[in-house]
């Protein structure tokens, strides 16, 4: 959950978060050292008058500055492929979550279920009650059980949705038509809040999505309640 004049991500839940911040980490070093060598080789420039010819025209000079950006490049793109490839894998997902966009609330739908959908509306803020969150919060959260493979399956049903819950890592497109899909893996319980991240309206600002992530076990009560 983000707080004010925050500056950084929100803490990592899933091992896919995780990787995320750290290569975000990775690359901000590495643009930190460019630009702090950058500005003094221009505040060098700057500050004196002397000019050496010989490294202005050395032929090795401009042999390093072709092959040093070659290597930052590598250097960003092999970690920046490796976790675009750990968010496409599935396995073998233990639960299955479809997720459509509406104007303007979500609906989800337990496909391993016999009868377990519901529609997910925000909150008004007449209606909150004491701590819980201005446009944040819905009336029906998505309940799902933490340290397991899930699936989540997500289309749209009128115009374009995107469903996103930063402290997740998960940002998938809700496009008419089409069924995309994404896994989701929590490592602690908690309550983790997102919004649709696509402007789809004019109450596309109302669109809150609330995961309510529990043990195992608690999972089971509450699907039984809900059959």
């Amino acid at each position: 959950m983000a707080y004010p004049f925050q500056l950084g991500f929100q803490d990592a839940t899933s091992p896919i978060m995780e990787e995320l911040l750290h290569f975000h980490d990775h690359t901000l070093m590495i643009v930190f050292l460019i630009s702090s060598l950058v500005l003094y080789i221009i505040s060098l420039m700057l500050t004196t008058k002397l000019t050496h010819t010989s490294t202005m025209d050395a032929q090795e000079v401009k042999t390093i500055w072709t092959i040093l950006p070659a290597i930052i490049l590598i250097l960003i793109a092999l970690p920046s492929l490796r976790i675009l490839y750990m968010m496409d894998e599935i396995n073998n997902p233990s639960l299955t979550v479809k997720t459509m966009g509406h104007q303007w609330y979500w609906s989800y739908e337990y496909t391993d279920y016999e009868d377990l959908n519901f529609d997910s509306y925000m909150v008004p803020t007449s209606d909150l009650k004491p701590g819980e969150l201005r446009l944040l919060e819905v009336d029906n959260r998505v309940v799902l059980p933490m340290e397991m493979t899930i699936r989540m399956l997500i289309s749209s049903e009128d115009v374009l949705h995107s469903w996103a819950v930063p402290s997740l890592g998960l940002k998938t497109d809700a496009i008419p038509g089409r069924l995309n899909q994404t896994t989701l893996v929590a490592m602690r319980p908690g309550l983790y809040y997102g919004q649709c991240s696509e402007i789809c309206g004019s109450n596309h600002s109302f669109m809150p999505i609330v995961l309510e992530l529990v043990p195992l076990s608690t999972f089971e009560k509450w699907s039984a309640s809900m059959l």
